[in-house]
């Protein structure tokens, strides 16, 4: 355990002396105090990271003292000690707030366990806390870059439904950011300290995915050999995304319209309802009008789920953002890849706008990232937008665009495909996450152009 600063409080000064020698011995930096005006002193003057308090001090009860530590730092850990072993005593320091109490005397194993534990403690707290922050910033409203009328006029949908608990139901095409979106909404909301849990209702196999949202008793299938909660219970409390919501099943639209209508579902093999409070955002890019025309979506859960629409607009759209997008993530890459790129040229700039970015932000940060890698320059130059242009579609961005759009959308998603290996030597997990698809995704779309990884790591 690394060096700590603790304070001990106790107006024996035989005990303080003992309590300094065996802590010391463990690498603690220790300071004392023998009554409540010496130990606040200290706490004003130096770093304290655990407290340790007698219950019962000369002037002032080690319970009051506590409470003024805890006024001026509220994370701080304090161990009471007590003379009494009463229930009454180490019941009332706990509600008070303390971490724990040892009763006088103590064994030293057990202080040194009830140090350790609680500075351990401290340090989760701080770790979550930050990790916490991190995520927050990350998602947080003025972490979503956006000038555009379009995406302000988002922002303000966000602001407007985040404390609701309605269902909320977001639209756009691949790439646009609608989990982003998904995860600002529930941090605005005040379910922002229960999970979010997301799932991609297109990456799951029919037969598994009903077992992933709904979980399963032990015994109900073969190989079940022990009870699954399944992601809804994980998000009691707190807030389900599931995105690509047309290509859920049938049956399994059936079972989420239960948890719409009635907040409860039954468990694969159980006969008792769960019951659940989850806020429900869905996500999709098909036209699910057209799916229910197709008979491949229920009618009655579109009507559940279309509560309220988010649109989010393809970066073609918003033309005015990508100048802004570019520049956030040029900076990003070349902060994970220790690069001084200063920015672009205005030649490439315009090159930026001038594309229309099928794959949207997704494909933006792609082709910022792979620049990054690539340039040897302190400015990221048009030729190397140009080349990454016509790694993915084979078109110069100035072109005449006189191919069909379908077969304009198969070459460019062929040769990204061909490129992204390349880059990765045939590694199919980096290219699949280079491209923001899930591992299955990315194994269909190299079927679907017969390219086979294998021939990739040779190069």
């Amino acid at each position: 355990m690394p060096s700590a600063n603790l304070l001990i409080v106790d107006d024996d000064r035989n005990l303080l002396e003992l309590l300094k020698i065996r802590l010391s011995s463990d690498n603690y930096r220790i300071a004392t105090a023998s009554d409540t005006e010496e130990a606040l002193d200290i706490f004003t003057k130096q770093p304290v990271d655990l407290a340790i308090v007698d219950l019962q001090l000369a002037r002032e009860d080690g319970l009051a003292l506590m409470d003024r530590l805890h006024e001026m730092n509220p994370q701080i850990p304090v161990i009471i000690l007590t003379a009494y072993g009463s229930i009454e005593s180490a019941v009332e320091a706990m509600k008070r707030g303390a971490y724990n109490y040892l009763t006088k005397p103590f064994d030293p194993r057990e202080l040194f366990f009830q140090v350790e534990h609680a500075l351990q403690t401290q340090k989760l707290s701080h770790e979550i806390k930050r990790l916490k922050n991190l995520v927050e910033e990350r998602y947080n409203f003025k972490h979503i870059i956006a000038k555009s009328e379009k995406m302000k006029n988002v922002l303000m949908q966000i602001s407007q439904v985040a404390e609701t608990d309605s269902t909320i139901f977001i639209y756009g095409e691949s790439g646009t950011g609608k989990e982003l979106v998904a995860k600002t909404i529930h941090l605005a909301s005040h379910r922002k300290d229960n999970p979010f849990v997301a799932i991609n209702c297109a990456a799951i196999p029919e037969t598994l995915l009903e077992r992933e949202l709904f979980g399963h008793e032990k015994g109900a299938f073969t190989g079940a050999y022990r009870s699954s909660s399944g992601l809804f219970l994980q998000a009691d409390k707190g807030t389900i995304f599931l995105d690509e919501i047309g290509d859920m099943p049938l049956l399994t639209q059936a079972k989420l319209l239960r948890v719409l209508q009635e907040s409860q579902f039954y468990p694969l093999g159980s006969e008792k309802p769960v019951k659940v409070n989850v806020r429900v955002i869905v996500a999709t890019n098909k036209d699910l009008e057209a799916e229910i025309g197709k008979g491949l979506f229920r009618e009655d859960l579109y009507y559940r789920i279309h509560v309220i629409p988010i649109s989010i607009p393809p970066l073609r759209e918003r033309r005015e953002d990508i100048p802004l997008l570019a520049n956030h993530f040029l900076n990003k890459f070349s902060l994970d890849l220790k690069k001084d790129i200063k920015g672009f040229t205005s030649e490439t700039i315009r090159k930026l706008m001038r594309y229309d970015w099928p794959g949207n932000v997704r494909e933006l940060i792609n082709a910022i990232e792979y620049a990054v890698v690539m340039t040897n320059r302190d400015v990221i130059t048009e030729d190397m937008i140009l080349k990454l242009k016509d790694i993915k579609t084979g078109i110069d961005v100035g072109d005449e665009l006189t191919t069909p759009l379908r077969e304009a959308k198969d070459a460019f998603e062929k040769n990204y495909l061909i490129r992204l290996l390349e880059s990765t030597r045939g590694n199919v997990s980096k290219a699949s996450k280079l491209a923001g698809k899930y591992r299955a995704d990315f194994y269909n779309l190299l079927k679907k152009y017969q390219i086979k990884p294998d021939t990739f790591k040779k190069s």
